[in-house]
């Protein structure tokens, strides 16, 4: 029988119920589980609440179902929070399939320092690559130094890099942000609501503005052996190229000025920097020259917002 933990976790969901299967069966293997799952669906149809409530072998935690009141990964994150009644928050992805032991050592890494208040998991297919020569130059100007390895760290106008899976690393790796994909975090940590109400939908960057405002006053870790694989679904959010282009923006020049405090000329021109790289760096493949005009597109309605927004504010 699994050890049940004080862990409240929390599922946004919409739509795949096949996943979520996957991973409440991986969850079943596990050597110890959350006391309670709050499962906050947004699915067109009822296949998702007859899984939360059918049985499933070896899976000890109580799943309590919602239906979202706002669809959105945020804004359902955000009402499984006001659900939750456990002291351990667990933010988890609807297609994760957990390694064994994974919730075990994200436990005890949370808990190998009081001062750490979100511990995240390697996500064992999304590894960090040491930059090659231009992408060293660029993170040297988006730092304003050169290291050794960026694993791990968000720098300049947020930009986040995967912390790297390095077996001569230590079990618990310090790190600069956490991503929502497979997290613990103390719930004395967190901010209410966990989410500011800017982000909507599939709320780009929201994992990045979370983590940053803990680490304000904990720390953060990466728990190196707690591993995933992340069977990351398609979507309609992910096939529209203009939104996403406007929604990177947006939302990066947000964490910029909004949770960094960044906001010297030189930050923003950082930022054009790295958003006119990534518009030059799809250009390597066909889909992405046909992409282009979207891309191109969702750039400059980002730019209008945010002109239109600083106005406002002004």
């Amino acid at each position: 029988m699994p050890k049940v933990l004080p862990i409240s976790a929390l599922v946004p969901t919409r739509n795949r119920t096949n996943p979520l299967a996957r991973t409440l069966h991986s969850l079943a293997q596990q050597s110890v589980q959350p006391v309670e799952m709050i499962v906050v669906d947004g699915s067109n149809d009822d296949s998702t609440q007859r899984l939360c409530e059918s049985e499933i072998l070896g899976l000890v935690t109580q799943i309590n179902y919602h239906r979202a009141i706002e669809i959105g990964a945020a804004t359902q994150r955000n009402q499984a929070m006001s659900l939750a009644s456990q002291d351990v928050i667990w933010l988890m992805d609807d297609d994760i399939l957990l390694e064994p032991e994974c919730l075990a050592r994200l436990w005890a890494a949370l808990h190998s320092d009081p001062q750490i208040g979100g511990v995240n998991a390697m996500i064992v297919n999304q590894r960090y690559l040491p930059p090659g020569r231009i992408s060293r130059l660029l993170f040297h100007f988006l730092h304003g130094r050169l290291e050794q390895s960026y694993a791990g760290k968000c720098i300049g106008p947020a930009l986040n890099l995967l912390p790297e899976d390095d077996p001569n690393l230590p079990e618990v790796v310090p790190v600069e942000w956490l991503n929502s994909t497979c997290t613990l975090y103390r719930r004395e940590a967190l901010p209410q609501p966990l989410f500011p109400a800017h982000f909507t939908g599939y709320s780009l960057m929201e994992d990045v503005t979370l983590s940053l405002l803990v680490r304000k006053q904990w720390k953060l870790a990466n728990a190196r052996t707690a591993r995933i694989f992340h069977d990351s679904q398609p979507g309609d959010h992910k096939s529209n190229a203009a939104v996403l282009a406007k929604m990177d923006l947006v939302n990066r020049h947000y964490v910029m000025t909004k949770i960094l405090e960044r906001k010297q000329l030189e930050d923003y021109l950082k930022l054009a920097v790295l958003q006119l790289f990534g518009v030059v760096a799809s250009l390597t493949s066909v889909k992405g020259w046909l992409s282009l005009p979207a891309v191109v597109g969702g750039k400059l309605a980002a730019i209008f917002q945010i002109i239109s927004s600083e106005y406002k504010t002004s």
